[in-house]
C-alpha cells in the first residue's frame, strides 16, 4: 500500500522538480517537441533499456500496487520491467520469439512477439507471436524460470491484447491476426500460489458481422465490474452501415463485442449481434473503427479509434457500458492502446497515427480533449501508474540505427536523450505526494 498520498492539482512548472525530488540529471533526456514546456503533462525522465535498441514493440501494463511497469518488447524478445516508483529498468523476462520479418524486409507484426500483456498480484499473461499465452511468476522466488505455463490457442499467428476480471479469475485474448479472428477465454489464477490457467472456451463472432476471408482483426479488451462484462474493440464490421465496403477504401465502421464470461458456452461459442435482454453481443459503432479499450469513470468506455482501419473516422469515441449513449471526441484520433488513469481522472491516447504524426493524447474524465504531446513513430503503446500519476510511453530508436521500423522523426531522440530508443515517462498535471511502496 502507499501512504500519505496528497494530490496537488496543477501546480505550476517552476514547482515540479521540488515536489518530485527531481534532479537536472533525470530531466536531462527531456528535449525537444515530445517535451513541450507549455502543457499540463510533462516529460520527467527516459528509461533506457539495457540489450537492442527498440525497434519494435507492443502493449504495455502498470500494476500500481506493486510498483511496475510492464512492456512488451520484442527487440529484446521479452517483458521488461521498470520500477515506477524509483524509475529504474529492473529486468527482462525473455522466452518469447522476438521480431519476425517480411520478406521485403519489413516487420513481421502478425508472427513477433511478445504483444499483448496483462496482470493481476504475482501473476503476469503475455502472448506470443505462435499463438501461445505464456503465464509468468513475478514472485522473486520464481526469477530463474519465471514462465510456469505456456498454452496454444490453436491459431498460427499471434496471441494479441487482453484483460483480466478484477480478481484476476478470467482472462479474455484476442487472436487478431486469424481469418476469422477469434478470442479466447481462460480460467486464470487469481490469487492462486500455484498455475492452473487453461482454455475455456473458444469465441467467434457470427460470420455475417465478421466475414471470413476480409481481413478483419479483434483487438483490445477490458472489463467492467459493473456489468460483469469484457468489452473489445472491433475495427471493422460488416454493414455498419448497410452497404458499406469492407475493401479498400473501407466504408464500414468497427463495433464492440460484450461477452458475459460466465454465460459463454463451451468448447466453443459464436457471437451475433447484440441482445439487450442478455447485454451480450455486437454493437455498431458511430464513426469508429477502434483498435483500443478501456474503461473510465461512469462505466464510460474510451474506443481508440483509428482512420488506419476507416479513413473517415477522424475522431475518438466514449460509449457508456450500460446505456451505449456516445460521445465522439474531436481533435484526436489514430489510437492504439488506451489507458484510463484513475488517479488524475484522464485517459491516455497512443495515438500513433494521428493527424499530423504520432501523438499522446490526454483526454480528461469528462470526455474532453486536454492536450496533445508528439511522439516518435509507433508510439502506439501507453500505460499509467494511478499511484503515482506517471505515464509511460515507449520510443523507438532512429531508423538511421535500427533500420524498418525506427523512428523516422526527430521527436524520439530528443524525449530519450539517446539514439537507442526508451521508455519516456510522463507526470500528469496531478502531482501525487507518496512515500514508497511496502510489501
Amino acid at each position: 500500500m502507499l501512504k500519505d498520498v496528497r494530490y496537488i492539482a496543477c501546480i505550476t512548472s517552476a514547482l515540479v522538480p521540488a515536489a518530485l525530488g527531481s534532479t537536472s540529471a533525470m530531466a536531462a533526456p527531456c528535449t525537444g517537441a515530445g517535451a513541450p514546456t507549455n502543457t499540463q503533462t510533462r516529460c520527467l525522465t527516459a528509461i533506457l533499456i539495457p540489450g537492442n535498441p527498440i525497434r519494435s514493440f507492443d502493449i504495455s501494463w502498470v500494476n500500481p500496487a506493486a510498483s511496475e511497469y510492464y512492456l512488451a518488447d520484442r527487440s529484446n524478445a521479452g517483458i521488461d520491467i521498470i520500477d515506477t516508483f524509483n524509475k529504474v529498468f529492473k529486468r527482462t523476462i525473455g522466452g518469447f520469439v522476438g521480431i519476425k520479418f517480411l520478406s521485403t524486409g519489413a516487420i513481421d507484426n502478425n508472427h513477433s512477439g511478445p504483444d499483448g500483456v496483462t496482470s493481476h498480484g504475482r501473476w503476469l499473461y503475455a502472448g506470443d507471436g505462435n499463438s501461445t499465452l505464456k503465464v509468468i511468476d513475478l514472485n522473486p522466488a520464481s526469477a530463474a524460470q519465471p514462465i510456469q505455463q505456456i498454452l496454444s490457442t490453436g491459431g498460427t499467428t499471434r496471441l494479441d491484447e487482453m484483460a483480466l476480471t478484477t480478481d484476476g479469475t478470467l482472462l479474455i485474448a484476442a487472436n487478431n491476426a486469424e481469418d476469422p479472428p477469434f478470442a479466447t477465454l481462460f480460467q486464470a489464477n487469481g490469487d492462486n500460489r500455484s498455475s492452473n490457467v487453461f482454455a475455456m472456451s473458444k469465441i467467434t463472432v457470427d460470420p455475417s458481422i465478421i466475414p471470413p476471408g476480409a481481413g478483419l482483426s479483434l483487438e483490445q479488451p477490458t472489463w467492467d465490474p459493473t456489468t460483469k462484462r469484457f468489452y473489445t474493440s472491433i475495427p471493422i464490421i460488416a454493414n455498419n452501415p448497410s452497404g458499406c465496403s469492407l475493401a479498400a477504401p473501407v466504408t464500414c465502421h468497427g463495433g464492440m463485442l460484450v461477452v458475459d464470461p460466465l454465460n459463454v458456452s463451451a468448447p466453443t461459442a459464436v457471437i451475433g449481434a447484440f441482445n439487450s435482454s442478455t447485454n451480450t453481443g455486437v454493437v455498431p459503432l458511430n464513426a469508429c473503427s477502434p483498435n483500443g479499450a478501456t474503461l473510465g469513470p461512469n462505466d464510460n468506455l474510451m474506443l481508440g479509434c483509428t482512420p488506419g482501419n476507416n479513413p473517415s473516422d477522424t475522431t475518438t469515441l466514449v460509449i457508456n457500458a450500460k446505456t451505449q449513449n456516445y460521445a465522439n471526441i474531436g481533435n484526436i484520433t489514430g489510437s492504439d492502446e488506451v489507458w484510463y488513469n484513475s488517479g488524475d481522472n484522464r485517459y491516455y491516447l497512443g495515438a500513433s497515427k494521428a493527424s499530423g504524426g504520432p501523438k499522446l493524447g490526454v483526454v480528461d474524465g469528462t470526455s474532453v480533449l486536454i492536450e496533445t504531446i508528439p511522439q516518435s513513430s509507433g508510439a502506439h503503446s501507453v500505460a499509467a501508474d494511478s499511484n503515482l500519476n506517471l505515464i509511460f510511453v515507449p520510443q523507438v530508436a532512429p531508423v538511421a540505427t535500427v533500420g524498418t521500423g525506427g523512428d523516422t522523426t526527430t521527436n524520439g531522440a530528443g524525449i530519450c536523450g539517446s539514439n537507442s530508443g526508451c521508455i519516456a515517462v510522463y507526470q500528469s498535471g496531478f502531482i501525487p505526494i507518496v512515500g514508497p511502496p511496502s510489501r
